[in-house]
This record gives structure tokens, sequence and C-alpha cells, in this order.
């Protein structure tokens, strides 16, 4: 079994979740007392909350790329950042390591293509929705028609996933504006629902929508148990 590194900490709340269904499928996979091979790095969020919303992205990609080397040099055969923001800064991540970085929009488009899906819907961080560094990814390597909400509910979406769901907060209220968003994309023609905040899927489940709904933080992780494992 490879050793998969996590970084983490973006929020912890998240990074809970990866440790938990990392271990739980290699469990599932292999049996017995199997329990994944990994390393964990865990930022204090705060920190990198303050260097996000004051657009200090260069800070954050050295803090980035100093906390990958650390988990390369200890050992890790494959690297994870648990956050979808933070994949804006994957390209300069992977530049720095002799081991691959797994980012998270591939598997999570590899699937939404196995679904025979072309349109889908993007829920995030106001980052993840706006910039280019993941949209364009889905769009131009993935040949996926991505949809983001309007101006107001892009606000709405952030503003729960800083001040509640980072904080473990999960509030009805806040669940509900979600499925009105997602209900107002399905609308626009999203065939399908991207969770693009590893804390998303706290609050939103399968369960919840009337179309298929694509939760990152799983399938991240999915796919590096599939590599620890040779699979």
């Amino acid at each position: 079994m490879k050793t998969i590194g996590m970084i983490g900490g973006l929020s912890w709340e998240s990074s809970a979740e990866y440790y938990r269904i990392a271990n739980e499928m290699v469990k599932a996979r292999c049996g017995g007392l199997n329990s994944a091979q990994l390393l964990l790095w865990s930022f204090n969020f705060a920190e990198i909350e303050e260097l996000q919303h004051a657009g200090r992205w260069d800070e954050a990609t050295m803090r980035m790329i100093d906390a990958a080397r650390r988990l390369e040099r200890g050992g890790a055969d494959l690297l994870l950042i648990c956050s979808n923001t933070m994949h804006r800064m994957a390209d300069e991540v992977q530049a720095a390591l002799g081991v691959p970085l797994l980012h998270i929009a591939d598997p999570t488009a590899e699937q939404i293509k196995r679904a025979g899906l072309t349109c889908v819907g993007l829920l995030g961080t106001r980052y993840t929705m706006e910039q280019d560094f993941y949209r364009g990814r889905l769009e131009k390597l993935h040949g996926l028609r991505v949809i983001v909400p309007g101006m107001d509910d892009r606000s709405v979406i952030n503003r729960v996933i800083y001040e509640e769901l980072v904080l473990g907060r999960v509030e009805a209220a806040s669940k509900a504006e979600y499925l009105r968003i997602i209900a107002d994309l399905i609308a626009q023609g999203a065939e399908g629902i991207i969770l693009g905040c590893t804390e998303i899927m706290l609050l939103i489940q399968q369960d919840d929508c009337p179309v298929p709904v694509f939760d990152t933080t799983t399938l991240h992780v999915v796919a590096a148990v599939d590599a620890a494992l040779g699979e």
C-alpha cells in the first residue's frame, strides 16, 4: 500500500471526513484490520482564510508548497489538497513535487462523464465559483458546461461555508437556501450538481436532490485509495 499525504486543516471539519472515508474504504477493500496508510499536515485555517480574504494568494501558495514538501519528505507517495478552493495553486504545488498531486476536479469530472452528463451546476466558495482555476479545468480539460449561481446566491453559499460549515454548524435554514439555489441551477439546465467545497457534503446529500450530486470530498478520496492500492 502506498502512503497518501493529505494537506488538511482547510478546514479540519472536512479533513476529518477525508480521514474517515479513506480508512473506511481501505477496510472495506482489504478487510481485517487494514486501514489507510497516510500522513496529514493540518493548517491553522484562520491563517489560511486571512490570506484568502486579503487576496494574498502568493503567500498562500508558498504555505501550500511548504506543506506538500514536508509530506513528501515524510514518505508520502501521492498527495491530496483537502480543499477545492486551495486547488487554485495546484499547478505550482505539483511543480514543486516529485510525487503526483491528485487534482480534486479530475475524478469529479470523470464521474460526471461516466454518468453521461455534460452540463453541471457548481457550488463552492466564491473563489471556486468565480475564478477560472476550477471551472476552467472542468470546461477546457474535460469538456463540461458549468453553470454557477447568480451573484446574490454566490454570496449566500460562501457565507454558509465560512460562517457555518467550517465551524461544524449545519443549519436547516441554510440547507433550504442551498436547495433553492440548486433548483434554480436545474431550471437553467444543470443535469447534476457539484458539491465543489469539501464541507458542503455535511449539508447536502444525494437524497436531497432530484439530479445526481457529485461529492468532491468522497470522489477525491476514492481516487487516492485507488492509487494507493494500485487499482
